[in-house]
């Protein structure tokens, strides 16, 4: 009975959060601050769940980002991004590096943190969040240059933070300021090796999977989304970027011509929305009420010093030379959207008993839920202050892999036997219905469009549109013909 009880209790809360992803998306915020409240109404001050487990959160957290972060990889269009990449790189290093520097001084100065902690929060809130941005910018219609720039960001910023979050939560750290040099060698270290351990991953599995015939169209999904973790998995045993090697992994497979591609985008984005889910209400079950009011004036301090100082002095650097507009840079600056990352990274000095650390969590925390209510319903608003709009979005035909559930269609992949009646047979002279089309024709590893006298070959994989209401007579019509030949029902099973 336990078991039905925490089914039943659980199923209800991803129901609960699915209604509030259609609610979030309709007021233009991030689904992540509904899952939080979720966490926070379950947890000790609402239904009296209790859960103070910080290493369990990071494990879980850590784990649920991976699979985000692979899902960001695989979605990701590489033709919008790669003018943006570079850009995006040093956005990502030196950009998170200037950022870093500015909060810590901020928090040292203006909280009176030790330098330890200043630094572990200006790391901590650095990063970009990949869920976030891909919720919230790709409903905008901005310049592909600057949504290439921002998505690429928040999948490449996360690697450079943990190795410095990691760094300064060592319980031998010292207590003053950390050795820069040796952090950049640590860092230009593990960011190589990662990245070439997730390229090699992800081209290694392009090969294998254009070449292997599996069983059954669901093993493809699997196969790619085990792919991206297991580099994950490589990469952190070579003591390199985890989070590097998933995302570049996840870009490479993504991007591939591999058999199933919108099955596979399709079962990363339902495991990432899964995985979304269970990282906030955890993170909200993490964090207790009773000790956010009293972080909400050292939140907004240094929320306010991360918006208006650390980030535009960071874009601003780390982007010139890339030819981005004033507005551009603007916008860049005030679309630095935080969610789950930062919360899980301010778990790792909680789990390793760095003085302050609950403080810091509770701050971080604060952070994400104030500065998400401010700029993500004004992100529009922003945009159109910064003159930015995608003309081209206007032209672009609307070109997708195969949504045929909008269209009330549905696409059949029919397979030719041996010793099927269909060889020989004309496509004319199979007689389908109206609203049933062969659309294509795959032959030896060749596909072509077929003409309606076409004759079909034993080993052909044929591709059938049919609308919803015809699905079912088209495909008693192919078998029958399979089965009897061309003249199988013609007096009645299908209008001639």
């Amino acid at each position: 009975m336990q078991l039905d009880l925490w089914l039943l209790l659980g199923a209800s809360l991803i129901l609960c959060a699915i209604v509030a992803v259609r609610l979030s998306t309709s007021a233009g915020l991030p689904t992540l601050l509904a899952y939080l409240g979720l966490g926070l109404l379950i947890g000790e001050s609402g239904f009296g769940i209790h859960f103070d487990d910080a290493e369990l959160a990071e494990v879980l957290g850590l784990a649920a980002l991976v699979l985000i972060l692979a899902e960001g990889g695989i979605t990701t269009d590489w033709q919008k991004v790669r003018r943006s990449v570079p850009a995006a790189l040093s956005v990502s290093t030196i950009g998170t590096l200037i950022s870093i520097g500015v909060v810590a001084v901020a928090a040292a100065w203006l909280l009176g943190m030790d330098w330890r902690l200043a630094f572990l929060l200006g790391a901590v809130l650095a990063p970009t969040d990949a869920a976030a941005v891909f919720s919230v910018l790709r409903r905008l219609p901005l310049p592909p240059r600057l949504t290439g720039l921002l998505e690429a960001e928040s999948g490449f910023n996360d690697a450079p933070v943990v190795i410095v979050v990691v760094t300064l939560s060592a319980s031998e750290a010292a207590h003053g300021v950390p050795n820069l040099a040796e952090l950049a060698g640590v860092m230009v270290y593990e960011l190589i090796v990662g990245g070439l351990i997730g390229f090699a991953a992800g081209w290694a599995g392009v090969f294998a999977l254009r070449r292997m015939a599996l069983p059954a169209s669901g093993l493809y999904p699997i196969a790619v989304l085990s792919l991206t973790v297991g580099s994950y998995g490589a990469a952190n045993l070579l003591h390199s970027s985890g989070f590097l090697a998933v995302y570049v992994s996840a870009l490479v497979l993504g991007n591939a011509r591999l058999p199933h591609r919108p099955a596979t985008r399709g079962f990363a984005e339902g495991i990432a929305w899964l995985a979304q889910i269970g990282l906030f209400v955890m993170l909200g079950l993490l964090a207790s009420p009773s000790d956010l009011p009293a972080q909400i004036v050292p939140a907004l301090v240094i929320g306010f010093v991360l918006l208006l100082v650390a980030r535009p002095l960071s874009i601003l650097i780390s982007t010139a030379g890339f030819k981005l507009s004033l507005g551009e840079k603007l916008f860049a600056s005030w679309a630095g959207l935080r969610g789950a990352v930062p919360i899980v990274l301010a778990t790792i000095p909680w789990v390793k008993d760095v003085p302050g650390a609950p403080r810091l969590f509770a701050i971080v925390f604060t952070v994400v839920v104030l500065f998400t209510l401010l700029q993500g319903p004004t992100l529009p608003l922003v945009a159109r202050w910064c003159r930015l709009k995608d003309d081209s979005r206007a032209r672009e035909l609307g070109v997708e892999a195969a949504p045929l559930e909008e269209l009330h269609a549905d696409l059949l992949e029919v397979r030719i036997p041996e010793d099927s009646h269909l060889n020989g047979v004309e496509i004319f002279e199979l007689r389908l219905p109206r609203g049933a089309s062969i659309t294509l024709v795959v032959r030896d590893g060749e596909s072509f469009v077929p003409e309606p006298t076409t004759t079909l070959r034993a080993g052909d994989t044929l591709l059938v549109v049919s609308t919803a209401d015809v699905r079912d007579t088209a495909e008693r019509r192919l078998r029958a013909v399979s089965r009897r030949g061309k003249l199988a029902g013609w007096f009645g099973e299908t209008g001639a």
